[in-house]
């Protein structure tokens, strides 16, 4: 299955040339190379466990590229790196999601941890007792986790400046991207998932309608709720009880959501029918769904945040699409959580609409509006060059993995690791990753293996950036073994069968929490 944009490496020649300019205008030229080449006593073959895993599972040696170094403190506090592991390393492959640490990486240094979007807010009106007597403009900068929490607080700062009822209209301005990259395209046509969100300057909530279902303490009923508000939300419940495991209870579930009349307006009383079966052992789940514009959602998020707030209307908001007047002024600028914290979610939980916008928010600030792919991409590549570190076999075509066109290889995934320990953000891009037993897509992960080690004082720990698309699987990150070593590892499986490589890639990464078994015991 292909993505319906054009890949990467059909740039023309005068973007190649762009790239070496940027390389030169956008950073300094100080480099920081590190050489993680292959060494004396690099093992050139698979450890015997993630060999005897991959054979189990039908998955060729081929399909495979594994890279691990060991990161020791060097002279100057900048870490060395000694090659431990190298298959089929140099070879380019679709990393999946792992691919979010080069854009997160590169983000934290070029932006720094305390970067904060900034959503503007114009009116072409007065405010007069506490009513503003005019329209509001937002202007939005790719904000991330602009969320319901984040709502809130916009409400109050606009209800600290005098307002308390508005009269006049809701304009979205989203110049600062350009069309393209807001069009929504998948790479399997499920439209309607949450990872599959396009980029949106002014993206609310993940533009994800989030349904909590699960049976009532009180009563043999079902609970529905939702968020984020919406303020013409009607959810209808049909759904019956039924005595069933909950492992499959979405298979009766039917679902629609539908406005009453022609629903032309953003304002439109929405209806959300639930009907089916639902099991009545499961105690509460999410049904998640992208089934509304992106001028509806906002709108109506917007609306129910002021009214939730306190705030009110002389008549209930339309928003549309404008840019902002020349002649209207600036009334709120609301800066939204660091950006630390949004590479924690990235990482974390593999956010993908998050880091398409971290992507373009680098567009956007080094290049201008309106922010692309392509020029995210160069900045990208520049950061790379500037750090001394050459990846010609690089693709990135949104910056999060959801794509089979990006690339690169597990030996350049991980001598980035490697470059991450020498620059200030290297504590805060560690902390962002997964741990294994513990959080984000790494929470169920190496249980077994981390029950060895609870009598240490010291425990080892893994913190890997997980990947996954039909016929790949990744893993990239870090690992503290049991003697208190570090190790950067990468590994890649592209194949049919990728998705029985878990057990291959756990394989890998108990067997550098014990520091490796000695030659031979691998093959």
């Amino acid at each position: 299955m292909r993505t319906q944009n054009a890949s990467p490496s059909n740039k023309t020649l005068v973007n190649s040339l762009l790239a070496c300019v940027f390389a030169c205008l956008l950073f300094s030229p100080q480099a920081h190379s590190t050489d993680a080449a292959p060494q004396a006593g690099t093992l050139k073959y698979i450890p015997k466990a993630v060999a005897a895993s991959l054979e189990k599972n039908q998955i060729p040696k081929e399909a495979i590229s594994i890279s691990v170094v060991e990161i020791k403190p060097g002279q100057g506090g900048k870490v060395t790196a000694k090659t431990e592991v190298d298959w089929r390393s140099q070879q380019a492959m679709n990393p999946a999601s792992t691919m979010k640490l080069v854009t997160t990486l590169t983000s934290l240094d070029i932006l720094g941890p305390q970067y904060r979007w900034r959503t503007n807010i114009y009116t072409d009106g007065l405010i007069r007792q506490g009513t503003l007597k005019g329209n509001l403009y937002l202007q939005g900068s790719g904000d991330p986790k602009l969320i319901p929490e984040e709502f809130s607080k916009m409400m109050k700062a606009l209800q600290n400046l005098g307002i308390q009822k508005i009269d006049g209209n809701l304009f979205f301005d989203r110049s600062a991207y350009a069309p393209s990259v807001m069009e929504h395209n998948t790479i399997d046509g499920e439209s309607l998932r949450a990872y599959n969100v396009p980029p949106d300057p002014l993206l609310y909530a993940f533009r994800t309608l989030s349904f909590q279902l699960g049976k009532s303490r009180t009563a043999d009923f079902i609970d529905i709720s939702y968020t984020p508000p919406l303020s013409q939300l009607k959810v209808i419940n049909q759904m019956q009880l039924v005595n069933q495991s909950c492992d499959n209870w979405k298979s009766n579930l039917r679902f629609n959501l539908d406005p009453e009349g022609d629903g032309a307006s953003t304002n439109q009383l929405l209806t959300a029918q639930f009907s089916g079966s639902f099991p009545n052992t499961c105690k509460g789940v999410n049904y998640n769904v992208v089934a509304l514009d992106a001028n509806t959602f906002f709108t109506q998020g917007f609306a129910a945040a002021w009214e939730l707030a306190g705030g009110s209307w002389i008549q209930a908001p339309t928003g549309q699409s404008a840019t902002v007047p020349l002649a209207a002024r600036l009334l709120l600028q609301f800066e939204g959580i660091p950006l630390a914290d949004d590479v924690q979610d990235i990482n974390k939980y593999s956010n993908n609409v998050m880091a398409r916008q971290l992507m373009l928010t680098l567009a956007l600030e080094k290049m201008g509006k309106p922010a692309t792919t392509e020029n995210g991409e160069l900045v990208i590549q520049s950061w790379l060059k500037g750090l001394g570190l050459q990846f010609p076999e690089l693709i990135i075509e949104n910056g999060s993995g959801l794509s089979r066109n990006e690339a690169i290889s597990a030996e350049h995934m991980t001598q980035l690791l490697v470059a991450a320990r020498n620059l200030s953000v290297a504590d805060t891009f560690y902390n962002s990753l997964p741990i294994a037993g513990t959080d984000g897509t790494m929470r169920n992960r190496l249980m077994t293996h981390l029950r060895k080690f609870l009598h240490l004082k010291k425990k080892p720990e893994a913190r890997i950036k997980t990947g996954s698309l039909a016929d790949v699987r990744a893993i990239s990150g870090y690992v503290m073994s049991k003697s208190g070593k570090m190790y950067a590892v990468t590994s890649f499986i592209n194949h049919p069968n990728a998705w029985r490589g878990l057990e291959a890639h756990d394989q890998l990464l108990a067997w550098l929490l014990e520091d490796g078994p000695e030659p031979k015991h691998a093959r």
